[in-house]
């Protein structure tokens, strides 16, 4: 009697048409996974601000000068400055010296800009910063 030779051998196509659909997927979906409200940033040359450990906290301006808070509570809502206060006013008692962004359109009024960073510093915002795109080659 002969006795035969197990083959053990594992069929690894599967698990790669798998990755390349992931892969795909991903690829696709990654660039429509854009944060916030959409603004059209205005164009600055300028240092980036040093980041911190935690994440700051995004505050966007519409050219129509709707403000929105970017917490997982308030995303996609438009907000008055008062409620906006109120917001910020709670999320600095539970993490003082959180850095604040404001992404502001660049057709929005420097007076709502004003107002806004008045309000984050009455809620106790200390450290505020604008975001700006770079400037892009001509």
């Amino acid at each position: 009697m002969r006795r035969r030779n197990l083959i053990s051998d594992i069929n690894v196509v599967p698990y790669i048409d798998v990755m390349l659909v992931l892969l795909v997927i991903f690829m696709i979906s990654a660039p429509l996974m854009v944060q916030g409200i959409q603004v059209n940033l205005p164009e600055a040359s300028s240092e980036a601000l040093p980041v911190k450990n935690e994440e700051p906290l995004i505050v966007s301006i519409t050219k129509e000068g709707n403000v929105f808070l970017e917490t997982d509570s308030t995303r996609g809502r438009s907000l008055n400055l008062k409620e906006m206060n109120e917001l910020v006013s709670k999320i600095f008692e539970a993490s003082p010296g959180l850095q604040v962004v404001i992404r502001g359109d660049g057709e929005v009024k420097y007076e709502t800009i004003m107002s806004v960073m008045a309000s984050l510093q009455i809620a106790g915002a200390s450290d505020i910063g604008l975001i700006s795109a770079p400037i892009s080659p001509k």
